[in-house]
């Protein structure tokens, strides 16, 4: 365990499945919430910390203020948690919808957030020239080779993935501006405040295409449909947009492959055949 210096207090907390957490009482006598692994890569918090900050600047939906970084903790201003009301449904969407609209300046990302981070995972985010060249070489293939590689996805599923990733100019929608993306939006990653309104936390944030956020939001237990009723009204999807849930699914799918194996592979695979052709 690794806290910032001075810190005390330290009571342990339910933080994920990859983390230590803890609340803690920093040197200042601020609370915080503290995030420490043992095995954390090198830059690892520092580029949530920079993921949470770019999410904020739109200044549209709540980020968790960053206190403390290093390569082994991160410590973020401590949220009381509530349960997300109707309001906060509405302005989980309509603020999704507006970050999004604020753009990025790649399909990708540079600088801090040059890795993208799915819990112990990491991804390049080198930018590309296309959003379906990124979402192919930077997240589906090397996504498919390793959960190849530790026995979660069959070799009928990999080819699958491969067959995707060939047809993904057909597939992946009308070409957009990248958007800003949180990049591991599923429902565990809104938090909802004491005031029954959102906050993000968790990102994995680069320049994509917009359906991924809205695609994973709908995976794991999806909010209320009043957040998607929200975005609509400020940024409709472009037309088709319900075929294509599953293909951006696909990414979160693999990524729980690699990392918890399981049933992940095959609904992967299942998710990749309806695309591959």
């Amino acid at each position: 365990m690794t806290l910032p210096p001075g810190a005390r207090d330290a009571r342990r907390i339910g933080g994920g499945d990859i983390n230590d957490a803890f609340r803690v009482v920093l040197a200042d006598g601020s609370d915080a919430f503290v995030k420490t692994r043992g095995d954390a890569a090198p830059g690892e918090y520092a580029a949530e910390a920079a993921g949470l900050a770019w999410l904020a600047e739109p200044r549209a939906l709540r980020t968790p203020r960053v206190l403390a970084v290093d390569d082994g903790y991160l410590a973020l201003e401590w949220v009381d948690a509530g349960r997300l009301d109707g309001t906060g449904a509405a302005e989980l969407g309509g603020g999704l919808a507006t970050t999004h609209l604020a753009g990025a300046p790649v399909f990708g990302a540079e600088g801090a957030c040059a890795v993208a981070g799915f819990g112990s995972l990491r991804l390049s985010n080198e930018p590309a020239e296309d959003w379906p060249s990124f979402y192919a070489e930077r997240r589906l293939l090397p996504l498919a080779g390793m959960a190849r590689e530790r026995g979660s996805l069959s070799a009928a599923g990999s080819a699958a993935v491969e067959r995707v990733c060939e047809r993904l100019p057909d597939l992946s929608g009308p070409a957009e501006a990248p958007a800003r993306l949180h990049g591991d939006l599923w429902s565990g990653n809104v938090m909802a405040g004491a005031d029954g309104r959102p906050w993000l936390i968790d990102p994995s944030a680069y320049g994509g295409h917009r359906e991924v956020d809205l695609a994973m939001l709908r995976l794991f237990g999806a909010p209320s449909e009043r957040v998607f009723a929200a975005y609509q009204e400020i940024a409709p999807p472009a037309a088709g947009w319900r075929e294509r849930v599953e293909l951006y699914q696909l990414l979160p799918l693999l990524v729980h492959a690699v990392l918890f194996g399981g049933s992940y592979g095959a609904a992967a695979e299942r998710a990749a055949r309806r695309y591959a052709g």
